[in-house]
């Protein structure tokens, strides 16, 4: 039988991999963790909620400052298959960080099919651009941010590290301090013939404009690419892929999959001040 993408020579061969939830006994287990943690954060965590940061009615960012003044800052890109989910389902990102003297920003953004994976993009650089020039008016330090996501969110960090800062936004052209991307999507391809294409609608411009791995670019910014290591094993191979081709262009990053953690649980360690995620990053942005 004729393959479709790589070994894989149907729809749903690659669903299996690329679905995370077929696995689970309760599929709304994840989304209620996530809502309650969120709420959690919300109701016990100092922030300021909904804060634009661009035009349209979905660029607005939920901002959890930290107690001190000069704080460093770590901005969070929420998953869902770019076609799901909102900033308000992942407040308890903040939960681990926040008392350790982290201010945390985490990113809404729209969602396919409304717009279109390069305006999801965009809107990922916009939010960033928004965090440099104005974090201070926040208590936040403009020197010291670490960027991050999940899933969709890892790609979105993905992207960013990407970009012509200096060029395109007149800022430092690398300005974060640190990434931490969680079981990314670096190489869309396989993406194009899975459940998800008749939303998020790619084709082969949106493929090459939007697959990281095959646009790195020189960059000081250091990286810990991760996955559950209980994922399947095209996640594992995405985080591989990705962290090759970051080191064939002289750029630093750790490869390594958080134990028995699936794709929804590998981001809880941001939940608990004391998780190795949240050491990593404080000892990145010398809190």
């Amino acid at each position: 039988m004729r393959s479709i993408y790589r070994d894989f020579d149907s729809q749903a061969a690659i669903d299996a991999q690329y679905n995370p939830s077929l696995p689970l006994s309760d599929p709304t287990e994840p989304d209620r963790h996530y809502s309650g943690v969120a709420q959690l954060a919300r109701t016990s965590l100092h922030c300021v909620l909904d804060l634009p940061y661009g035009p349209t009615r979905a660029e607005t960012l939920d901002l959890f400052p930290a107690a001190q003044p000069q704080a460093p800052v770590f901005v969070f890109f929420h998953g869902g298959y770019w076609r799901a989910l909102s900033s308000k389902e992942f407040s308890g990102v903040a939960l681990g960080l926040q008392p350790l003297g982290i201010t945390t920003v985490v990113v809404n953004y729209a969602l396919c099919p409304h717009v279109s994976l390069d305006e999801i993009v965009r809107q990922t650089r916009a939010a960033l651009a928004w965090t440099v020039r104005n974090i201070q008016h926040y208590g936040g330090d403009p020197q010291r941010i670490a960027i991050g996501g999940h899933s969709a969110g890892a790609h979105l960090c993905a992207m960013a590290l990407q970009t012509a800062w200096e060029q395109d936004y007149g800022l430092p052209q690398d300005p974060f301090v640190a990434a931490l991307p969680f079981s990314g999507l670096y190489d869309l391809e396989p993406l194009r013939y899975s459940y998800l294409q008749p939303q998020i609608q790619l084709d082969e411009g949106t493929l090459r404009r939007n697959s990281p791995a095959f646009l790195v670019r020189r960059c000081r910014t250091p990286q810990w690419i991760t996955w559950g290591a209980n994922e399947s094993s095209e996640f594992a191979r995405q985080s591989a892929l990705y962290q090759q081709a970051w080191l064939a262009q002289g750029n630093r990053a750790e490869l390594a999959p958080i134990a028995a953690a699936d794709h929804f649980s590998v981001i809880h360690g941001l939940e608990h001040t004391d998780s190795a995620v949240c050491r990593w990053l404080a000892q990145q942005l010398q809190v």
